[in-house]
């Protein structure tokens, strides 16, 4: 294959994933982004396969089948509330590809035109450094966020005296050992550089808490594309550059969107130590003083929805955990049935995933056009009657807009507390994953409906039909 050909054809991936990112901006054509996706892989695949420097598939045909079965058995078996634990598992594997390809150019340098053994061009040492620092970090943080997802680790942040310092001095002895790797082609700076940025990743993620993880998982993805696009550079592949540079930056500009969505910086998320899982049987207001709550089943909660004229749904992680999209699908079919206009808010940190809580609903088959963001329909609950929200906390927390000491403090909320009524499905009065009491729970418009998110749905549901 010609020069000029490749060219080409790097050119028409490059393209689609950038019409594919383009069609993943909306629910209703992220169908024709994600086949798009697909094309580009392909064609970028098969015009590095068939490039003339390739002298023996084997290993080639054995990763292709080894990765495509592994793959294939993952897409098949995995859950829908499994997906950010996924995405994470998935950028710690691009992170450690970007680490070999590095460690096998610079064991290697002749493969790869940048110069022999020993004697290696400056700027492919400074591309592959950051290449492998960058995937090292996005390697070990991902392993990190995988399990605090999964709740291996639980959610608390794991904070320490001295760790700021600790991660500076880090920081400038991996600066100064790129330097050194630089100007000697020494072995033992590049092995330096892989130790160090492993460990960066560890100490960046550990103590970030279990309410930021939508923003880690967003970051790492920006992480991750930066590796590849540095590997790109080490390897002269245009496509690897392209679409390391377009995951890069829309991760980087997701992660943004996200934080924004938290009012909180991204050096807040990465420094803070904000977030983490706190369990128990009750929950106290303000001031440490107890505080009645409302309680009521899902008789009672569908005698009330079904006299509304106007519901808006807020789901949340809960609803993922219990799997409650379908039930809650049909308890929604069933109320537009009887007349009550149905809506969904969703709001941008919503589960632990970008996008978690639209996945979710897509899977069930809810309609596009009922789903809103929150710019969208905040202004929306004053007019309702019954506000609806299935395992969502920390993003309907009152004293996000109330109280200057809590730690959520000015993350935009849905003002859930404006409807008529609020129906508040969680297992019990437990603090969210931020570990802040959510005083909406003891407002006299709310009623609590202590159960499994999808065993209440479904119990609702009975009580409609």
């Amino acid at each position: 294959m010609s020069e000029t050909v490749t060219g080409f054809a790097y050119l028409a991936a490059a393209i689609c994933f950038i019409m594919a990112l383009r069609g993943l901006s909306s629910p209703d054509s992220a169908r024709t982004g994600i086949v798009l996706g697909v094309l580009g892989m392909v064609i970028a695949i098969l015009t590095t396969v068939f490039e003339p420097t390739i002298v023996s598939f084997d290993l080639i045909v054995i990763g292709v089948i080894v990765g495509g079965a592994i793959g294939t058995i993952v897409a098949l078996k995995i859950k829908m509330t499994a997906l950010p634990e996924l995405v994470a598992a998935f950028h710690s594997l691009v992170g450690l590809a970007a680490v070999f390809v590095a460690i096998a150019a610079f064991f290697f340098p002749e493969a790869y035109g940048i110069g022999v053994l020993g004697n290696i061009e400056g700027a492919s040492l400074i591309e592959m450094s950051l290449g492998a620092a960058i995937g090292a970090i996005t390697f070990s943080g991902s392993l990190i966020a995988f399990g605090k997802l999964q709740g291996t680790l639980g959610g608390s942040p794991l904070v320490f005296s001295g760790q700021h310092a600790l991660n500076a001095v880090l920081s400038i002895i991996l600066v100064a050992s790129i330097i050194w790797l630089v100007q000697t082609n020494y072995e033992l700076a590049f092995w330096i550089i892989i130790g160090i940025s492993i460990v960066l990743g560890f100490l960046i993620i550990l103590p970030i808490g279990g309410a930021d993880m939508p923003v880690v998982v967003s970051m790492l993805n920006s992480y991750s594309g930066w590796a590849a696009c540095g590997i790109g550079f080490t390897l002269s592949n245009t496509a690897l550059i392209v679409t390391g540079a377009l995951v890069g930056s829309s991760g980087a500009i997701l992660s943004y969107i996200m934080c924004k969505g938290m009012n909180r910086s991204i050096f807040n998320v990465l420094l803070g130590g904000f977030g983490g899982e706190v369990d128990g049987p009750t929950a106290v207001a303000g001031g440490g003083i107890d505080k009645a709550i409302k309680s009521g089943s899902g008789e009672d909660a569908a005698f009330i929805m079904k006299n509304a004229s106007k519901v808006i749904i807020v789901p949340g992680y809960g609803m993922a955990v219990a799997q409650a999209q379908h039930a809650l699908r049909e308890m929604c079919d069933l109320l537009k049935g009887a007349g009550v206009e149905v809506a969904y808010a969703i709001h941008p940190v919503a589960g632990r995933m970008p996008g978690h809580m639209n996945v979710l609903l897509a899977e069930a088959n809810v309609p596009y056009e009922e789903v809103f963001e929150l710019e969208e329909i905040n202004t929306e609950f004053s007019t309702a009657d019954v506000a609806f929200v299935i395992g969502a906390n920390d993003v309907t927390n009152p004293a996000a807009k109330t109280d200057p000491s809590s730690a959520i403090y000015g993350m935009p909320i849905l003002e859930v507390e404006n409807a008529g009524t609020v129906l508040f499905i969680k297992r019990s009065m437990a603090s969210g994953y931020a570990g802040v009491d959510n005083k909406l729970f003891f407002r006299d418009n709310t009623m609590m409906l202590f159960a499994d998110a999808k065993a209440m749905t479904e119990s609702i549901v009975q009580a409609l039909d």
